[in-house]
């Protein structure tokens, strides 16, 4: 980024409608900032030294649509080797939000307001074609808005406590670490009807729990056909007995995808599961065979064509 003082002034550097691959490589360091890259400005490779010494961080929350530390719009855009980080709240004590016993809380939006706990994103991602690549999103309430189009994410790492994979993208999770530092949902998955094409797929990969004692749902229906797949994914003891959450859906879980195939670990049980967890039948793979990558994202092989160095 040689010549730059900014993170955003490399990327304003751009020509609009770049048609391109362009380059931005990130030395080690932390660069406080929001980025945004906007809509007209595909074709983005954004290249750091590694998630663990190039970090972006900002300290923005209160909104969904103004907190994210970056912000990407366009398609065609690849990000590797960086952590997007939020840093309001991170450290503090999460109020446990789900009981295994009474079930789900009510008034948890009302606890986390008066814990101090509001949206903080790390990252927002709209643009289809988005991949990245041994990246890390840190936050804790609303970390990785995964928002719309088709996204891949390989070897990435996610922290967070509340809701902090949400949105609905159309995305493939592969071998992804996933902190869980407070009681809460890992996804929250917004599909809006059987013909919308969106959904969370995670395939290996690891739940940790981050903090002692931490409980969390592997998901609540953000909207009413939420769809969330794991995959060989190894769940801890973080994992919540009953899996999943209807949300304000109570009555509609017909609609739901949400399915366990072939996890492992304390947390993948699947005993006390809700009973609407889609059962997978062993005799007919093509359920699974829809959800694999080349399948459920990459259909025309834009994986493969975008450059990765």
């Amino acid at each position: 980024m040689e010549g730059f003082k900014t993170v955003q002034d490399a990327i304003n550097s751009i020509p609009s409608n770049n048609n391109r691959w362009t380059k931005i490589h990130l030395q080690s360091g932390t660069y406080v900032e929001q980025v945004r890259i906007p809509h007209d400005k595909p074709c983005i490779f954004l290249e750091g030294e590694g998630r663990k010494t190039t970090i972006i961080t900002y300290n923005g929350h209160s909104q969904t649509d103004k907190s994210a530390t970056f912000s990407s719009y366009p398609p065609n855009v690849i990000g590797k080797g960086i952590t997007f980080q939020n840093s309001y709240n991170l450290g503090m004590s999460i109020p446990k939000i789900y009981s295994p016993v009474s079930g789900p809380v009510n008034r948890k939006l009302i606890a986390l307001y008066r814990a101090g706990v509001v949206p903080a994103l790390a990252a927002r991602v709209y643009g289809d074609k988005s991949a990245f690549y041994d990246c890390g999103f840190v936050g804790v309430q609303d970390t990785l808005w995964d928002a719309a189009g088709r996204h891949y994410f390989s070897n990435c790492y996610v922290e967070g406590a509340v809701d902090f994979i949400f949105g609905r993208g159309q995305s493939f999770y592969e071998n992804a670490e996933i902190k869980v530092t407070g009681g809460g949902f890992i996804t929250a998955q917004g599909r809006e009807n059987g013909n919308d094409p969106s959904g969370f797929v995670f395939s290996g990969g690891r739940v940790e729990d981050g903090a002692p004692g931490v409980h969390t749902l592997l998901g609540r229906a953000y909207r009413k056909y939420s769809r969330v797949i794991f995959q060989s994914t190894y769940l801890s003891a973080a994992v919540d007995p009953r899996g999943w959450d209807a949300w304000h859906y109570a009555g509609q879980e017909q609609n739901f995808v949400y399915v366990e195939a072939d996890c492992r670990g304390p947390g993948a049980d699947k005993s006390k599961r809700v009973p609407w967890e889609k059962k997978l039948d062993p005799r007919d793979p093509s359920l699974l065979r829809q959800f694999s990558k080349e399948v459920f994202v990459d259909q025309d092989g834009w994986i493969a064509s975008q450059p990765t160095s």
